[in-house]
């Protein structure tokens, strides 16, 4: 599947996991669920801007892009990662990078400087491999948990799957008592994790990317 395949198939993925995501928020009235969204090709640009309410939010779809700066990306995520805008009260933000390719700049000094945050630390962080080429090593030091491998999709239905595991079942987990999270596994940081879905194979054709 090429690029632009792949990216429609992200948009559809996100799209349908935002509605999962607010029924989320709405069960926990507790917690503020805000969410912002970062891309990485040619350099590195916010998305979503704007730490915004899921109740509120609704999904842009992105464009294909070049390059791979994940570097950058984890460096912008980290300059939000401090008090302010951060509050020592906040729960553990949940990170979810989801990746195809290889990072063409600097991905160690990025994860330095996310990881030099305690809230950069303190994360739940997740990652999803696209296809065959995303550089498994990376996502695998960016999760920081030999127990939390990086999710490998491909194909359209096992990124959804797992776009909506990482929305909402880690949400969840991340947002409430570790008391009520049940069959929680390979916990990051002080969140216990669920275990993720296997990954789906289509009925049909399958679309391997």
């Amino acid at each position: 599947m090429d690029y632009d395949a792949k990216i429609q198939a992200l948009n559809q993925a996100i799209a349908e996991a935002v509605p999962h995501m607010k029924t989320v928020a709405g069960e926990n009235p507790n917690a503020q669920v805000l969410v912002r969204v970062i891309t990485f090709s040619d350099g590195a640009q916010w998305h979503v801007s704007v730490p915004t309410p899921i109740e509120d939010f609704k999904w842009t779809p992105l464009k294909a892009g070049g390059m791979t700066d994940m570097g950058k990306a984890l460096s912008m995520v980290a300059e939000q990662l401090t008090i302010p805008p951060m509050t020592d009260r906040a729960l553990p933000p949940v990170l979810v990078l989801i990746s195809d390719g290889q990072p063409t700049d600097d991905f160690a000094a990025g994860l330095d400087e996310l990881m030099s945050r305690p809230w950069g630390r303190k994360a739940v962080r997740i990652a999803i491999a696209i296809g065959d080429d995303a550089d498994l090593e990376c996502l695998q030091q960016f999760i920081g948990n030999c127990e939390l491998k990086p999710l490998r999709a491909n194909n359209v239905e096992s990124l959804t799957a797992f776009v909506k595991w990482a929305s909402t079942a880690v949400l969840k987990s991340a947002s409430s008592p570790a008391s009520q999270v049940r069959g929680a596994v390979a916990p990051s940081g002080n969140v216990p994790i669920p275990p993720p879905p296997d990954p789906v194979t289509p009925a049909g054709p399958v679309d391997v990317w």
